[in-house]
């Protein structure tokens, strides 16, 4: 998939091994920025890096399917997402969405919009036919998953915390695959 030189690609256990750098870039990046996506404030490489690398034995054992977003021109990662596919044996039709993460400086440019469709297509070639998620309650993914058709399941006050300390609302959003 290409979108305004932008390519989404997934990853094989090898590639997101070699990729935990920028991928703990990333990551670093959106919670300096504020985003509630399970970490505090600061959030170390060493933190970053640990994190990325138990996702990448996820991809490896097949449990975990991780895209990302390049630059076509210069091969930097922008940004990723991931699929866990491995549920318990009664939901084996069900996928969670988990960390979609764009750095700051790559955001409205339509990767999350991107990285979110690609999700789509790599449960559906899964055989998945539900995703589920979760969102910090009225921000910019929430919006943007409404615009992509995910259906709000309902909101939790007080679920999480801002990288500072903060309470945030959480909100639950699934989508059924055609």
């Amino acid at each position: 998939m290409s979108e305004r030189g932008i390519a989404v690609r997934r990853l094989g256990g090898a590639e997101a091994r070699e990729e935990i750098p920028a991928l703990a870039d990333i990551l670093i990046d959106c919670v300096e920025g504020g985003a509630s996506v399970s970490f505090m404030a600061p959030l170390s490489r060493e933190r970053a890096e640990g994190f990325w690398r138990m996702v990448a034995g996820g991809v490896e054992r097949g449990a975990r399917a991780l895209l990302v977003a390049e630059d076509r021109a210069t091969g930097r990662l922008l940004g990723t997402v991931q699929l866990v596919l491995e549920q318990p044996e009664n939901q084996p039709h069900r996928a969670d969405l988990a960390k979609m993460l764009v750095h700051r400086d790559a955001r409205r440019r339509g990767l999350g919009a991107a990285l979110l469709r690609a999700a789509e297509d790599t449960a559906r070639a899964a055989g998945k036919t539900l995703i589920v998620l979760d969102t910090v309650s009225g921000g910019d993914a929430a919006r943007l998953y409404e615009r992509l058709g995910w259906i709000k399941a309902g909101a939790i006050p007080g679920y999480a915390l801002w990288p500072d300390g903060r309470p945030c609302a959480t909100t639950y959003y699934y989508k059924t695959l055609a």
